[in-house]
């Protein structure tokens, strides 16, 4: 299926402006047959308004921006709401199964996501090698999997979406990325009625562990061999000529997945839902359900109000990351065949995950290579943020001061943060001090620049998402729009948003969520 998207091309002027690039989609994932997708247009929504557009994630696809054009906004929340016919017609959704939780869930799916094909790119600086990326609607409506759901997303988790995918893209951590998000007087029900909205999201594949699980479970081996062809052409070329495909897939997987975990606990991202069926064959970030940064340090934080045991707590997301990639190795292993080799490429996760994890966190200390008894001096740095439940992104930032200036006294707004445990700081800083001493000042000033680019200034905190959110409700999306301007650059002090860099306020409390986020 080709779609030519002229609504989304600049109309030629009297100037002679040249058009922008048709948005024009193929839908290739339909061609491996029916049982691996169903068909139902998206309800779209009544009165869709465009409310906020990545102008990142738009030049991916080629796509000019609509700016304060009225006519032009209208036509994209007609064509990203689900409304328009000719993106309406050949929209799919996918089957898939996994594990919540750790227990066996079935059949899944895309419960509220209707792919309307994927786009040749045209950002080869944004695409991550991938020339073919996939857009898909969100909350547009119900499918076959909804599960007597309404199929709908609200415009409080629509936003949370938007927001934090397009944060993680800017701090460089793998991730799907959000075109725009459009919005509508339709209200919903969840805990509390709410109103509707759609967010348009990206990714070279939308595939998941549990799509594999699916087919697997479910006897159906040559549907998943199709499935792992198709993978390994479309995202892993590399494969091609693998002895044993399956097997090179699961350890691609197993590598990416790694260094993605290590990303997330470096800047203190909680998933909060790390169930096979959110985890990506790619090893990106993807559904941004109840997930949390960390303000206060607590290893043990998961955001998701139904973890009632912890299961996807910061500390213990390398573990479960693990878990997943072993249920994906037994989702494979008809494939594979050989158990032990299956087995071998999941044990090697800790040999990919240890040291990224080292890496980054060396650079957010300012370090440089790892010496000996450098493992030593990052555990007690991350004990004694949880003894004093010190902000996670603050705590690293003001240390780049720390550093850069050794003999000077720690910045006020860093030594309140280890307030209960202040000799224990100057304890651990005289550690610190006594390891960086070699430095003569041009190496010092390269170490500061690196943990600049390692200790972001700015994240998606809770308590900020929360008043935008709050804002929007009320048909205000300044705020929204101000801290997508800001965390496209979250590496850099910016004038007057010294709010956004600041911890919760006490009386804040820790994000919590429930999977309605």
């Amino acid at each position: 299926m080709s779609w030519n998207s002229s609504a989304l091309s600049d109309p030629a002027s009297d100037a002679g402006s040249t058009p922008a690039p048709a948005l024009r989609l193929r839908q290739e994932f339909a061609g491996l047959g029916p049982e691996f997708h169903s068909t139902r247009a998206p309800l779209g929504l009544p009165g869709p308004r465009l409310r906020v557009v990545s102008e990142e994630a738009a030049r991916l696809l080629g796509l000019a921006t609509p700016d304060a054009d009225r006519a032009r906004c209208a036509q994209w929340a007609e064509m990203f709401s689900g409304n328009d016919a000719a993106a309406r017609g050949g929209a799919i959704s996918t089957v898939y199964a996994g594990h919540q939780f750790g227990n066996w869930a079935g059949q899944l799916g895309d419960g509220r996501a209707h792919l309307l094909g994927e786009a040749l790119t045209h950002d080869p600086t944004q695409n991550g090698g991938h020339a073919w990326w996939e857009v898909q609607l969100k909350g547009a409506g119900p499918t076959p999997y909804s599960r007597r759901g309404d199929g709908r997303a609200v415009l409080r988790s629509s936003i949370r979406e938007f927001l934090c995918s397009e944060a993680m893209w800017h701090l460089r951590i793998p991730t799907t990325r959000a075109l725009c998000l459009v919005d509508s007087d339709l209200p919903v029900a969840r805990e509390r009625l709410e109103t509707a909205a759609v967010v348009t999201r990206l990714s070279p594949s939308f595939l998941r562990f549990g799509h594999f699980e699916h087919f697997s479970h479910s006897g159906q081996h040559a549907a998943l061999r199709r499935l792992v062809d198709y993978t390994v052409a479309r995202l892993y070329p590399q494969l091609a000529d693998h002895a044993n495909p399956a097997l090179g897939l699961l350890r691609e997987a197993v590598r990416n997945t790694a260094v993605l975990i290590a990303a997330w606990q470096c800047v203190g991202f909680v998933h909060g839902v790390m169930n096979t069926d959110n985890m990506s064959i790619l090893g990106w970030t993807i559904d941004y359900g109840p997930f949390g940064f960390i303000d206060a340090f607590d290893p043990g934080y998961t955001p998701n109000t139904t973890d009632a045991f912890g299961r996807y707590a910061w500390a213990r997301q390398p573990a479960v990351a693990r878990w997943n990639l072993l249920a994906l190795a037994q989702a494979l292993l008809p494939l594979i065949g050989d158990e032990q080799a299956a087995r071998d490429a999941v044990e090697a996760f800790a040999d990919d995950f240890m040291p990224a994890m080292r890496d980054g966190m060396q650079a957010k200390l300012g370090l440089g290579a790892a010496r000996d008894d450098d493992p030593d001096l990052v555990q007690d740095w991350l004990d004694l943020l949880a003894a004093c439940r010190a902000d996670w992104t603050l705590s690293h930032r003001l240390l780049t001061d720390v550093v850069a200036r050794p003999e000077a006294p720690p910045p006020a707004a860093f030594a309140r943060q280890f307030a209960a445990q202040a000799q224990r700081l100057q304890d651990w800083l005289q550690r610190l001090r006594l390891r960086l001493s070699g430095l003569d000042a041009a190496q010092r000033a390269q170490r500061v620049e690196h943990m600049l680019r390692a200790n972001p200034c700015y994240v998606p905190r809770h308590h900020l998402l929360q008043q935008a959110i709050a804002q929007a409700q009320r048909g205000d999306f300044g705020a929204v729009l101000r801290l997508h301007r800001v965390l496209r650059d979250p590496w850099r002090e910016q004038p007057d948003c010294e709010d956004l860099a600041a911890p919760a306020p006490p009386d804040a409390g820790p994000p919590v969520l429930s999977c309605s986020s």
